[in-house]
């Protein structure tokens, strides 16, 4: 089973792969604009801002000046990004040379929220009327215990003290790549399952997302209208209240999943009901580097493979059981030690050594955070990735193999491709020879069409 990788661009593959009038039908919404415009490479939005206020199309020629020469590739990466999206049309001339023109519906859509600014379609709820608002705090810690809640329960539902109310439809759609069902057996979690336990929290969120709208059609939703809500809710204001009168049904039951989920909170008062966004549903319209963040680690490696987790959450405990063997948990400490044969229990079930290494750096208590390296050299070096080198002496990729480029800038601008969806496993520059993960094939195959 492929490794899972959850980055923003993901997210936004799936409005390209739309029909061509249902993503015009998106872009009538100049926050879905927004959204798409933050997402897309830097030399892309410059490209977008230079032309939103020009009507007639551009030649290919005239935007090839706009760059210098080491940024070709660049350039060739950013136009087959906004080609994808539609936010560039592509034709040719009457001298058959190629141009390029904003999407007419996106260039309204954004030159309107620009120019005169943008109101969402609700206002938040006066004060007077709402009560006992959660603080910011709060809510980022409910935030938090719901994700962790709604996690534990798709993995080890018995540990969870007040299961969600989550439909078994939906509970399916989750689970579908994360664990695997047997007759007469209970569930177990996948290879991919396992990948995605050692995410970071916002990483986790953009994988649940995406399977989330990738499966709306087996739910009778339409995708573009769940893609236009959400990106729409995360621009509302972390903390406000809005009143759930103003969704519509198919809203409704979408703002009921989330708040599952942690990225809304619900309240009842005596005059109505009201939903508060929360900081996970505000990072859906940013890339996922720009919504990561450090969070404060809980976890302590000593030199003799000893593994202390100041922690309380039921998750991480059984996070760390993964790959480290749990010796006792008190109320507030989790202590464990990571052998050969936890280690080896980790690797047959598809955890790599440098996933259980980061997921150690990442999390490092504050005490050794600041100390390099965080996780003691002996444990990562020395142990954790030797013995996976011992069970795994050779590795196996599918890839595919590319050679005879037409020039060497058509050449870079598939090897930028290729490292632009992770997949350049190997590359030649005096040769213009390259191999490509299977994967990333499609992507770097439809980028040398287009250069034709």
């Amino acid at each position: 089973m492929p490794e899972v990788r959850i980055i923003a661009k993901n997210f936004m593959d799936m409005v390209a792969s739309m029909q061509a009038m249902k993503l015009d039908k998106l872009y009538e919404n100049g926050f879905i604009c927004e959204a798409i415009l933050r997402s897309l490479p830097p030399l892309a939005k410059k490209y977008v801002i230079q032309m939103l206020h020009i009507d007639v199309p551009v030649a290919a020629k005239l935007l090839e000046e706009w760059v210098l020469p080491d940024g070709v590739s660049k350039h060739r990466v950013a136009i087959d990004r906004l080609v994808q999206l539609r936010v560039f049309l592509e034709a040719v001339d009457r001298k058959n040379e190629k141009t390029y023109k904003v999407n007419p519906t996106f260039q309204r859509s954004l030159q309107k929220l620009l120019v005169q600014g943008g109101t969402l379609p609700r206002e938040s709820m006066p004060s007077n009327i709402t009560v006992r608002l959660p603080t910011l705090e709060n809510l980022e810690a409910y935030a938090l215990e719901q994700w962790e809640c709604f996690l534990l329960q798709l993995i080890s539902p018995s540990q969870v003290e007040k299961p969600l109310n989550i439909s078994s439809s939906l509970m399916k759609v989750f689970q579908r790549r994360i664990l695997s069902h047997r007759d007469k057996e209970a569930p177990k979690l996948t290879e991919s399952g396992f990948q995605f336990l050692l995410m970071d929290t916002n990483a986790q969120l953009w994988y649940i997302i995406r399977e989330y709208i990738s499966n709306s059609e087996e739910r009778g939703v339409d995708a573009a209208e769940l893609i236009s809500f959400m990106l729409e809710l995360s621009f509302h204001v972390i903390g406000e209240a809005y009143s759930i009168n103003t969704l519509t049904d198919f809203q409704r039951n979408i703002i009921n999943d989330l708040a599952d989920l942690g990225l809304v909170k619900l309240q009842q008062g005596r005059k109505g009901s009201w939903f508060i966004p929360t900081k996970l549903a505000t990072n859906l319209s940013m890339s996922l580097s720009d919504s990561s963040s450090r969070k404060q680690g809980f976890v302590v490696v000593e030199t003799n493979f000893r593994v202390y987790a100041y922690s309380t959450s039921k998750l991480h405990c059984e996070i760390l059981r993964l790959f480290s063997r749990v010796e006792y948990q008190l109320p507030n400490l989790i202590v464990g030690a990571i052998t050969k044969e936890s280690l080896y229990n980790a690797f047959e079930n598809g955890i790599t050594a440098d996933q259980i290494v980061s997921f150690l750096q990442q999390n490092a208590h504050p005490r050794v955070a600041e100390r390099v390296p965080s996780v003691p050299e002996n444990v990562t070096d020395q142990q954790i990735r030797l013995w996976e080198a011992d069970l795994n002496r050779v590795e196996m990729t599918e890839a595919h193999y590319y050679d005879e480029f037409p020039s060497r800038d058509v050449f870079e601008g598939a090897c930028d491709c290729a490292r632009e969806w992770n997949g350049l496993l190997w590359e030649d520059s005096k040769k213009m020879h390259m191999v490509v993960k299977t994967e990333a094939h499609h992507h770097v195959r439809e980028f040398l069409r287009r250069q034709k």
